[in-house]
């Protein structure tokens, strides 16, 4: 399939292309509005935290991340589904594998949140336990 569309015109397309695939995950994914709505609070708390601007990009970006993983494992579940609903190992491991990226994503999160959380207090996740 050739795309001969170059410059803006290709530029606007793509933005479409995007556009559609938020949609899709919003109206098909539950999960997806989960996490869209938890994003939105997290975005609202993270600019009203008073974090150095370096803790909020790092906040801000691990739900972002867990909504960009969850948007490929939706679209790896799409997939494998389109190919056949018959079960086959091969089908089963690429959906337990997106769903495993998105746990690592969650888990991110949260790492980076309560890290975050608990450094007012000194007692960071990643602290040298000689400066303590």
């Amino acid at each position: 399939m050739a795309n001969n569309t170059t410059g803006l015109t290709r530029i606007i397309k793509a933005a479409g292309y995007s556009w559609k695939g938020f949609r899709a995950a919003w109206i098909n994914e539950a999960a997806f509005r989960q996490e869209g709505v938890a994003a939105i609070v997290a975005v609202a708390v993270a600019c009203w935290l008073d974090v150095d601007a370096i803790t909020r990009v790092l906040l801000i970006g691990s739900v972002l991340l867990v909504m960009i993983v969850e948007i490929l494992n939706s679209a790896i579940e799409a997939v494998v589904d389109r190919i056949g609903s018959d079960f086959h190992e091969l089908s089963g491991r690429a959906k337990d594998m997106g769903s495993a990226a998105v746990l690592l994503a969650i888990i991110i999160a949260l790492i980076t949140w309560g890290n975050a959380a608990v450094e007012p207090l000194s007692l960071t996740f990643f602290a040298n336990p000689r400066k303590i």
